[in-house]
C-alpha cells in the first residue's frame, strides 16, 4: 500500500534551510528508508505565501490565500497503515515538534513491485 504523508512544522522558519546537522540526519533517514523501498519520494514545500487554496463551491470558483502551514510531503509504502504509522514516528524523531497527516493512496492500477 501506498500512503501520502503531509508534514506540518510547528516550529521554524517557513521555507527555511535546516542546519548542516539536522540536513545530515535527515538526509541519513532518506536513505535508509529509501534503500529498504519504504520511501518512493520525498520534497520540501515552498511556504505558503507561494501558493493558493482553490475552490468549488455552488459553481463558483473562488482563490484565498493557502492557510495551513506545511513542510513537506512523502510518498510511503507500507504493508499497514500501523507501518506506515511507525515509519512516520521515525520521521518526525529527525524532523521535529509538528504533525503529518498519513493518507492512503487509493489503487486502481498494478503498481510496480
Amino acid at each position: 500500500m501506498r500512503y501520502l504523508s503531509i508534514y506540518r512544522p510547528l516550529t521554524g522558519e517557513e521555507g527555511g534551510m535546516p542546519d548542516a546537522a539536522h540536513m545530515a540526519a535527515m538526509g541519513k533517514l532518506v536513505e535508509e528508508m529509501t534503500r529498504s523501498g519504504a520511501l518512493i519520494s520525498t520534497e520540501p514545500l515552498r511556504p505558503r505565501s507561494a501558493g493558493a487554496r482553490v475552490r468549488l463551491s455552488g459553481g463558483q470558483l473562488t482563490v484565498s490565500e493557502e492557510t495551513q502551514r506545511a513542510g513537506g510531503f512523502a510518498f510511503i509504502k507500507a504493508g499497514s497503515r500501523e507501518e506506515a504509522i511507525e515509519l512516520t514516528k521515525q520521521f518526525l524523531k529527525v524532523a521535529g515538534d509538528g504533525e503529518c497527516e498519513i493518507r492512503e493512496v487509493m489503487e486502481f492500477a498494478p503498481q510496480p513491485a
